[in-house]
């Protein structure tokens, strides 16, 4: 039977920026950086989490991979990853103050406090500290709809 989620990928425009981002200023570190010959794999880990990594894998130069690329950079792609913490306002502070940019500050939500940014290409994140799922309200879902 499966085991766990060793390995998931995020797309990225360019491997480097990706980890200055990524490494410099959200503090995972590199977990595999080899040159295939015909691609270069890269990973990220977060120190907490060492044996799960993501893959920054870049689009073939292809058709295909222009509009993957098209569609990154628009955010069309969806959530990338969402990252778990024990404080979510401290560590959205910690991150404004490296240069981080986030589209939604910390807010309470049934499922614990999370905030939300992009990475340089377009990738979702979220930050997350996770709760006991609690009754969603009618708030709740104006909130998420952009009612409020």
């Amino acid at each position: 039977m499966l085991t766990q989620i060793a390995i998931h990928a995020v797309t990225v425009l360019d491997q480097d920026e990706a980890l200055d981002f990524y490494v410099g200023k959200l503090g995972f570190e590199v977990g595999d950086d080899v040159d295939m010959g015909f691609m270069r794999w890269l990973t990220i880990t977060l120190p907490a989490d060492p044996d799960r990594h993501i893959l920054l894998e870049v689009p073939s130069e292809d058709e295909d991979g222009a509009r993957v690329r098209e569609l990154l950079t628009k955010g069309a792609l969806g959530v990338a990853a969402i990252i778990n913490t024990d404080d979510c306002r401290a560590t959205y502070d910690t991150l404004r103050s490296r240069g981080v940019t986030f589209t939604e500050e910390p807010t309470q939500q049934p499922y614990g406090i999370d905030c939300a940014l992009r990475d340089p290409f377009g990738n979702h994140l979220r930050i997350t500290e996770p709760t006991p799922m609690q009754e969603i309200t009618e708030e709740d879902l104006r909130r998420w709809r952009g009612e409020e």
